[in-house]
């Protein structure tokens, strides 16, 4: 016998399939069991942050993401027009985010503590204005991280080659705004962040990721940083490393257990060459070392080292006639 069709369903049998379909999946956006979270719910836009993101490094190298020169004596009124743009879609989306950090098993205990409803809109503004506090920190920050690839670099000619061109220096200002956010304990907005970055460049930072002045990635397709990575001043990567965990501990209830130390600590003056992968939260790199190329490392080593692999035996024929 043929099934009765809803009432709010329309007649035809397209509109019936879909209707149906809806009203199978819709039990499916709850989590149950021990999770708390609902999988419906006021999620943060990706696409706000992402324009909030363009305007900010817009405005730490101005014309970078915009057309058109800059004039010097316009710059601080370019500068304040770049800041506005971004505060109101920034602001909107950390609203939204704020929530969700007391949601999910890591944030538990967190949640106990709480004794009366919070006012995410008060504490939206307290973030915006102690993420916009730092702003000139990261410029001063990103200034050195310019020069480091300029003097890293034989093939740079010029900074404004560096600032407009060098996927490095993109993924590095990218960086170090969205980990202000993540030191302000803002959840998710970091994350988009990040993996905007990510897809523009190769290059894969988590924002969580502690790193010093005068940072350089050289070509940087392939780079991977983790969480918990802790990186010192004066470091220069090659594409394809790696900086990740081993592996990582588990609660009782067999989840993981977040916010420790799983990915390695590299010290300062360190140069990693291409494709080489260093394991481990408790793996330390001392300072002015240098690691060679796909080189495989889950042990720490001390400063001033030089750490290679066994170069492969090679073999090389003559082809015949020639």
């Amino acid at each position: 016998m043929k099934k009765k069709k809803p009432a709010h369903c329309l007649a035809s049998d397209m509109e019936y399939s879909l209707c149906r379909t809806a009203r199978a999946l819709v039990p499916l956006y709850t989590v149950r069991g021990d999770s708390p979270e609902s999988l419906l719910g006021d999620y943060p836009n990706p696409g706000p942050i992402i324009e909030a993101l363009k305007l900010l490094i817009d405005a730490m190298f101005p014309g970078k993401m915009s057309e058109g020169p800059v004039a010097a004596d316009e710059l601080g009124v370019f500068l304040t027009r770049r800041l506005s743009e971004a505060w109101r879609p920034l602001l909107s989306q950390i609203e939204r985010a704020l929530p969700f950090r007391w949601q999910g098993a890591a944030a538990r205990t967190e949640r106990k503590r709480l004794r009366r409803p919070v006012n995410t809109r008060a504490a939206a503004i307290r973030v915006m204005s102690a993420f916009y506090d730092r702003l000139a920190h990261i410029r001063k920050m990103l200034i050195e991280d310019v020069r480091a690839a300029y003097e890293g670099d034989p093939a740079a000619l010029t900074f404004a080659e560096v600032q407009l061109a060098y996927p490095g220096l993109l993924a590095i200002v990218s960086h170090r705004l969205a980990h202000e956010l993540y030191r302000l304990e803002v959840p998710i907005v970091p994350r988009i962040m990040s993996e905007w970055t990510h897809a523009q460049t190769g290059i894969d930072i988590n924002p969580g990721a502690q790193i010093g002045h005068g940072f350089f990635i050289d070509h940087g397709t392939g780079v991977v940083i983790g969480e918990t990575a802790r990186i010192g001043n004066r470091v220069k990567l090659y594409q394809g490393v790696t900086l990740g965990a081993k592996s990582f501990p588990l609660d009782k209830h067999g989840h993981p257990v977040k916010h420790v130390q799983r990915h390695p600590t590299v010290e300062d003056n360190v140069v990693i060459y291409s494709n080489a992968s260093i394991l481990g939260g408790d793996t330390v790199i001392g300072r002015n070392s240098t690691v060679g190329g796909n080189v495989f490392l889950t042990e720490s080593v001390p400063p001033n080292s030089l750490v290679t692999g066994k170069h492969p035996e090679l073999k090389v024929k003559t082809r015949a006639g020639e």
